[in-house]
């Protein structure tokens, strides 16, 4: 079975929104991935600069297959998706950018939708089968 690297961007501000993705890619028993986000507890959050932490960031993306991003409204004023999709982009094979649609919202962050890849639903199948249709 083929182990997928994803790289999930979010904002710790949303942690239960990332968290309902985690249990959502782990849903599907016939999905292997590795999570590459740059996990909360790690310091760079606490004591880095923009600088520091855009470069854990592209460090962490750079073994990714594809980078997931959860599509909220506050996707639109955050400044680090806006990042992330700029590091994923630069690569000199980008890596492919599959936004999600938040559960039961009607609105989704137009930057989210405008520079995706794929736009999906919530939903494991959805998901999955995104990261599955690069690979």
């Amino acid at each position: 079975m083929r182990l997928y690297n994803l790289f999930i961007s979010h904002s710790w501000a949303y942690d239960r929104h990332y968290s309902n993705l985690i249990e959502l890619l782990d849903a599907d028993p016939r999905f292997n991935y590795r999570n590459y986000s740059v996990p909360k507890d790690d310091p760079i959050h606490r004591v880095g600069t923009d600088w520091q932490l855009a470069d854990a960031i592209q460090n962490q993306m750079r073994f990714c297959d594809a980078v997931l991003i959860l599509g909220g409204k506050y996707a639109t004023h955050s400044k680090w998706i806006k990042k992330e999709i700029k590091i994923a982009k630069g690569f000199t094979n980008p890596k492919p950018i599959i936004a999600i649609r938040p559960w039961g919202a009607l609105q989704m962050s137009q930057i989210a939708q405008d520079e995706a890849d794929e736009v999906v639903g919530w939903n494991t199948a959805s998901i999955v089968g995104a990261v599955r249709k690069y690979f």
